[in-house]
């Protein structure tokens, strides 16, 4: 019988057993009923055949529950105790069995009163039990309600079983917003019982980053700091509300516990993480050599963030680096994996100071963190920075560039014991660290009496010049996105923020600029000239904006002056809308079709800041869209793809096939699809532009090795796309060597014969085709394979902008051109196969 069975499962040989005995006798018919639901739920085919008996039977059962639920809502307060106590000892959620009363018991808790606090301490031992870690979860919030409900001295007596409830709930998988929840609830009863207690699992044991608060509650506990500890863990979304920030700085000064604060913050910014091999919400079915490392568990995630948050309201710009490490190393997953939570509230905590240190890391992190979720908080963090100070986002972005203490040269100079260390901004891509010794001699190595007499100082100087390489880079990135922004500045402006600029008007200097003169006409001045007279506005060149005769004159002057520029301008690829975009209408297929090899691809999108999800074999990983930003954000082009077709790759397709392009215009929290005669002419050329590098560097068409296969299903594509059309990158590369051509060594043996640079050796003459820069060989066309080295040129050859693919068309230019003096044996059987 079930009630015999209940009396002997409910033994637990303590001093609740007479509480659990009592409430089974006190309700004998509820275990009845009880059991009779047990009995007729159980299918019999040979009983219930038919629909008429499976309605017979769904009518008995339902008559049974109609009959539990109107005794129990006919309980007094004393027999309603007594069922939720059976009920509770009735539940049970194993392999072999399911029942569980969670509609009567909930009802049932909330109108009863009375409670006792041996009854509600056979509640807590009882839902602690229960192996389901949900089901334990919903138990254990119903139960809460009568805990609650206890004066002082019956919290007193449960407190036994309200820290073991805590500890359980710590060391169980729960859904992460139930936890919160009763976490909060537990903490605040055990807080009403004793002030200075911290619940166990609430600081973690094992976590670096927590050592600095255990050894303080363990060495000088005291009910201030216990509070101020529970107010930290209690901090359960990115931004905390206007009163737990005072009562936060309150309990931080009586705790006395702003030191405390920043010394926490510094060990989650910097000290080792921790490793899913010795503990982890995958420790235990992760098996092999794969783990990781990561920075807080999920189940302290709350407690750091407080944490964060507590250092920003009391620690003020001292704090600053910390957090700007903090957000770096959880957002840009710096050898942990990427926790966006904690870095979503160091990003929001940072914008709350105010101070210029902020202001300049949250520009770091704009560099250095590539997903779209915490682009998208770094961004409304600005905006809101911004406003504060009654400026746009981009003028924010633009005055918060950190100088370093450089010299307005771009470089620092320090004097080490005689021998003179300078950090210095070379060009727009180079820092470099030299040491001059008193006799004039300068090296980039750091002389031994540097090392041993500076060790501090050396070790700053490295890593200033590791930040500056940082800044240049993300000013490069910074500035050339402008080039689809149309922004214009006054010229005081921009000459604070851009010329006089250290880091920034090291590239600006490099720039072709328009300015405005009091009669409103635009006039373009070479790089590094002045321009005449006093202008009232300025603007970044771009060549849409140009003739054809001052685009040619502009790259004539920079070839013929050796400017190398920060990035391509003068030579900028420009794309209009084409008669077949303007039929389409709302989308461009220019650049579908390709197939591309799909980790370089991806790799692009994320150099290039562009986001996307990753296509694969699980779901939603069989369409992509990559999606950038221009135009400051106002514009958004959408990239779509797919993996190849019968593609098979272990999880990840080796390749994909290029679609669409679509553009979308901001509408306040919204994105608008557009057609694309809408789309500003300087965000259509610049999103196309890099749709052409992600097609021109990673379609297969580029890899010299692939004729080599042999037939396959791709094959016909590469015949056709390694030699076809020119590309607007391609023609911009025709045009650079139309100028680079005439200054070379070999260029009586080099002419331009539309797609192809054609080069004339001592063995056969040869033809490298100016976007994918393979070869063919005359007169039968037949195809030459050279492998590029990994190592990069020389540097030589004078170069206007960077570009990979026009430095190795350039190097098997010169080395086809002195064909008789090639030494490898693959090229060479090549070569003379067909001559």
């Amino acid at each position: 019988m079930l009630y015999d069975a209940l009396v002997t499962a409910s033994r637990r040989n303590d001093s609740l057993d007479d509480v659990r005995y009592a409430a089974l006798d006190r309700v004998h018919w509820l275990v009845d009923l009880l059991e009779r639901q047990r009995t007729e739920s159980r299918w019999d085919p040979p009983t219930w055949q038919g629909q008429e008996g499976y309605e017979r039977h769904q009518a008995t059962c339902a008559a049974i529950r109609a009959e539990i639920d109107g005794r129990l809502a006919a309980c007094a307060d004393e027999e309603g105790r007594a069922a939720v106590l059976c009920l509770l000892l009735a539940a049970c959620f194993d392999d072999s069995r399911f029942w569980q009363y969670h509609a009567q018991i909930g009802p049932l808790i909330s109108r009863v009163h009375g409670w006792t606090p041996d009854e509600v301490a056979v509640m807590l031992r009882r839902v602690t039990e229960y192996d389901m870690g949900h089901w334990f979860a919903q138990s254990l919030g119903m139960v809460l309600d009568g805990a609650e409900r206890l004066g002082a001295d019956g919290r007193r007596a449960v407190e036994p079983w309200l820290r073991h409830a805590h500890a359980e709930l710590m060391n169980t998988t729960v859904e992460a917003r139930l936890r919160g929840s009763l976490t909060k609830r537990l903490r605040a009863l055990l807080a009403s019982v004793d002030e200075a207690h911290i619940p166990d699992g609430l600081i973690p044991s094992q976590a670096p980053w927590a050592a600095p608060l255990r050894d303080r509650t363990h060495r000088s506990p005291t009910p201030e700091l216990a509070g101020f500890v529970r107010h930290l863990a209690s901090l359960s979304g990115p931004r905390p509300t206007q009163r737990w920030r005072r009562t936060c700085r309150t309990l931080a000064d009586a705790a006395s516990a702003r030191d405390l604060v920043a010394e926490i913050l510094r060990t989650l910014a910097e000290d080792d993480p921790l490793c899913s091999r010795g503990c982890g919400p995958h420790t235990g079915w992760i098996h092999g050599e794969y783990h990781y490392h990561y920075v807080v568990h999920q189940d302290d995630g709350d407690l750091a963030r407080g944490v964060v948050w507590a250092a920003a309201l009391i620690g003020g710009p001292a704090v600053v680096p910390y957090l700007g490490a903090l957000a770096q190393r959880t957002g840009a997953g710096t050898g942990v994996i990427e926790d966006l939570k904690l870095a979503g509230a160091t990003i929001n905590a940072l914008a709350e100071i105010g101070d210029p240190a902020a202001l300049e890391a949250l520009w770091r992190l704009q560099t250095q963190i590539k997903h779209r979720a915490l682009r998208k908080q770094l961004d409304t963090a600005l905006v809101t920075a911004a406003g504060r100070q009654g400026i746009t986002a981009g003028q924010l972005i633009e005055r918060s560039v950190p100088d370093h203490s450089l010299a307005p040269d771009g470089s620092l100079e320090r004097d080490l014991g005689g021998y003179r260390a300078r950090v210095a901004i070379e060009d727009a891509a180079t820092v470099r660290l030299t040491f001059t010794r008193p006799d004039g001699r300068t090296s980039r190595t750091a002389p031994a009496a540097v090392k041993d007499g500076f060790p501090d100082e050396l070790k700053e100087l490295k890593a200033l010049a590791k930040e500056v390489r940082g800044t240049l880079s993300g000013e490069r990135a910074r500035v050339e996105a402008l080039l689809s922004a149309g922004r214009e500045w006054p010229y005081d402006e921009w000459c604070r923020h851009y010329r006089d600029h250290p880091v920034t008007g090291v590239l600006a200097r490099g720039l072709i600029w328009e300015f405005q003169d009091a009669d409103g006409v635009w006039r373009a001045v070479a790089p590094m000239t002045e321009p005449p007279g006093e202008p009232a506005r300025v603007r970044l060149w771009h060549p849409i904006r140009a003739s054809v005769d001052d685009i040619r004159a502009w790259r004539a002057r920079i070839v013929a002056e050796r400017l190398r520029q920060p990035f391509k301008q003068a030579f900028r690829e420009i794309y209009l809308l084409t008669p077949a975009e303007e039929e389409t209408g709302v989308y461009s297929n220019r650049f579908a079709a390709h197939i591309v090899h799909y980790r370089r691809l991806y790799a692009l999108f994320k150099e290039r800041g562009w986001q996307a999800n990753f296509l694969g074999r699980y779901d939603g990983g069989y369409e992509g869209t990559a999606r950038g930003e221009f135009g400051d954000g106002a514009w958004r082009a959408c990239f779509y793809h797919e993996p190849a077709a019968d593609d098979a790759g272990d999880y990840a397709p080796d390749h994909a096939a290029t679609d669409q392009v679509r553009f979308e215009r901001r509408d306040g929290r919204r994105r608008q699809e557009v057609p694309l005669s809408e789309v500003p002419p300087l965000v259509f050329s610049e999103a196309m532009r890099d749709v052409d590098l992600f097609v021109g560097v990673t379609s297969i068409a580029a890899d010299p090795e692939w004729a080599d296969r042999g037939e396959d299903r791709y094959t016909a594509y590469w015949r056709t796309a390694t030699f076809g059309e020119l590309t607007a990158s391609a023609e911009v590369r025709r045009a650079a060597l139309e100028r680079i051509l005439p200054r070379l060594k070999i260029a009586d043996r080099c002419t331009l014969d539309g797609r192809f640079l054609v080069v004339r050796g001592g063995l056969r003459t040869y033809k490298i085709h100016l976007g994918s820069a393979n070869i063919l060989m005359e007169p039968d066309d037949s195809y030459l394979c050279i492998v590029p080295s990994r190592r990069q040129g020389d540097g030589k050859v004078f170069l206007p902008f960077e570009d990979e693919r026009l430095s190795l068309i350039l190097s098997k230019a010169f080395l086809l051109a002195a064909d008789t003096k090639i030494t490898d044996e693959t090229i060479l059987h090549q070569i003379k196969r067909g001559a």
